[in-house]
């Protein structure tokens, strides 16, 4: 018979289906975040709207309760990564759809460097292989805490797992790779920064 609960959208698609400014931003970030579709931006921007109406209506009143309410929010963003310690209400205002995005384990899987881009990120977590804490996590968009981050992983029973896989060899080679060059450009630099500072010496008299 199926689920008799409605489920309900949780985000807010745009007003106007055709703004070129909007259409022109979203662009760029499904490619470099490697998402399916505008949706996932719109999940997203909700969320961040969510948070940022919630800090706001926080400021106004200055109860106990409602003092409770903002520090319960200060760590919430604390614990997803969206906030530094330190950082406060004013600071929720002032994050992007940028900073959500960037806490997806789809996004974190290739910065530990767990994959070769954003479109193989998705796939290794759709099939399965990726685990946060040793759970298994099929959603590219599921927010990390900030300490589950360095518990992302191929799970045990993942063919992915093992060093030898043809996608793992390649992964590790792209990145050392990647290191190399690196290094190239800092000795470059050095090395010029050191000739600047030969030709700037006075000459002894």
């Amino acid at each position: 018979m199926g689920d008799p609960r409605k489920l309900r959208k949780n985000y807010s698609p745009p007003k106007h289906p055709w703004e070129a400014s909007r259409i022109q931003a979203e662009r760029p970030l499904i490619i470099e975040y490697g998402l399916k579709n505008k949706k996932e931006i719109w999940k997203a921007q909700s969320l961040l709207k969510r948070f940022t109406a919630q800090a706001k209506i926080l400021s106004t009143i200055k109860t106990k309760h409602q003092e409770s309410e903002r520090q319960q929010l200060i760590n919430k963003l604390l614990k997803i990564g969206l906030l530094k310690q330190g950082q406060d209400r004013e600071d929720v205002l002032g994050l992007n759809v940028r900073n959500v995005l960037d806490r997806r384990l789809q996004t974190l899987l290739v910065k530990k460097g767990l994959a070769l881009s954003a479109k193989q990120a998705r796939q290794f977590i759709v099939h399965g292989h990726v685990g946060v804490n040793g759970q298994k996590i099929t959603v590219p968009g599921y927010l990390v805490n900030l300490d589950d981050e360095n518990k992302i992983n191929f799970l045990s029973n993942s063919s992915i797992n093992d060093p030898e896989h043809a996608e793992r060899i390649l992964i590790k080679e792209k990145y050392n790779k990647e290191s190399k060059e690196e290094k190239e450009v800092r000795e470059k630099k050095a090395k010029k920064e050191s000739k600047e500072e030969v030709k700037e010496e006075p000459k002894k008299e």
